[in-house]
């Protein structure tokens, strides 16, 4: 599953899309501290009160929201559970029922999967929706060249979003019919369905088709993937966020190269791997293996450095020689200032490509930044003045 995949789904959620056709949804509540349901019902989306939909498009726009690798991940199943029935099962026979009654009984099915022997510490709301969006066919034929519109292929999906809940503040209020303040307590908590927890979106798009195999979830903090949802409740396997792969990226580079870089070296290992990225033109995400990386500090600079010295820090490191890592989640974001430099005086931001602007060095005995810059630098108003040294 690539960005413009997710992107395009994400697009289609919004109230009278004529490319997105939601059938039913779920609503499971459920108590903190308790290991059962406490409540639920299931309707049409359609007889869902105006408001109501609104409220929960947002959520599902959000909750697929994020970059790959740091808040969205593309997870496969594993091929077996030690007991009970594999997620995917019960996922693929929810998708493929015309039940709605049956539908209802598996999601419920695998909210019992979630509670069980597990706590929560607010209550929870699980949210299921089934329906299908369409989306346009690779290659278009003949008819669709006359009248301007692509062949559509239907794709049938669920989505969870599982959303915690506050209670509401006490408030002091004015009656503007009795012309006199009063004191609320509203007792009834809140669903924050503007920042969801988690959930899944099933199944996942692999080259513009369903991937039955396979289920995207989705974590409501960065890099911050639910271990027990993940593994446990999707029965997917383990998943490696972009802060992981990049520290790999890192510790493997230190092996090889050592503790120290100058800016200049730096910033050139990230430009070959945005050269990378941006001439990558396959559907799946590039990826960097020994090799890859070998050739790429060679490029950038890095002296005595071979195939065999990097493959013994891939194996030193992740204990795999022929370990794959995402390129896009080792490069920081190539055009903003993305990349954070910390000292006791002060913290700058710089891109990638401007890194090379920047040095360490050693004047009169004192460790320094040097930041090279085409134009006068303006403080509070004021122009800085430029020593000599």
């Amino acid at each position: 599953m690539i960005k413009k995949e997710i992107a395009h789904i994400r697009k289609q959620f919004k109230l009278d899309h004529d490319l997105l056709n939601n059938y039913d949804i779920l609503n499971v509540y459920i108590m903190k501290d308790s290991t059962e349901i406490y409540h639920w019902e299931r309707q049409p989306f359609a007889l869902v009160d105006r408001e109501k939909q609104e409220l929960h498009m947002g959520n599902f726009k959000k909750l697929l929201s994020g970059e790959l690798g740091q808040k969205l991940f593309e997870l496969k199943f594993h091929d077996t559970v030690e007991e009970g029935e594999p997620t995917m099962v019960l996922l693929h026979q929810a998708l493929i029922t015309g039940d709605p009654d049956e539908w209802q009984d598996l999601m419920l099915h695998l909210v019992e999967k979630m509670i069980k022997d597990r706590k929560y510490e607010k209550d929870m709301v699980v949210t299921f929706i089934r329906g299908q969006y369409f989306r346009p066919t690779k290659s278009r034929n003949d008819a669709a060249e006359e009248t301007g519109k692509d062949e559509m292929f239907a794709h049938p999906f669920i989505l969870c979003s599982v959303n915690s809940t506050e209670s509401q503040r006490k408030t002091l209020m004015f009656d503007y019919v009795e012309r006199q303040f009063k004191y609320n307590v509203f007792v009834d908590p809140i669903i924050k369905l503007s920042t969801p927890e988690q959930g899944f979106f099933y199944p996942s798009v692999t080259d513009g088709y369903s991937d039955i195999n396979r289920v995207l979830y989705c974590s409501g903090k960065a890099n911050e993937p639910n271990s027990f949802f993940v593994e446990q409740v999707l029965n997917a396997e383990p998943t490696v966020t972009a802060l992981e792969e990049r520290t790999i990226f890192e510790d493997i580079v230190k092996e090889v190269a050592g503790e120290t870089l100058d800016s200049s070296t730096i910033a050139y290992v990230y430009e070959e791997i945005n050269r990378v990225v941006e001439s990558h033109d396959t559907e799946e995400p590039p990826t960097l293996d020994f090799k890859d990386v070998e050739r790429l500090l060679t490029a950038s600079g890095v002296e005595d450095v071979t195939p065999e010295k990097v493959e013994q820090a891939f194996q030193t490191v992740v204990d795999d020689r022929n370990y794959e890592i995402k390129a896009s989640s080792v490069v920081p974001k190539f055009t903003s200032k993305s990349i954070r430099i910390d000292t006791k005086i002060a913290t700058i931001t710089v891109s990638p490509q401007d890194l090379k602007h920047v040095k360490q060095v050693n004047f009169q005995g004192r460790k320094c930044l040097l930041i090279e810059v085409d134009e006068d630098v303006a403080i509070e108003g004021f122009t800085l003045a430029t020593e000599n040294l």
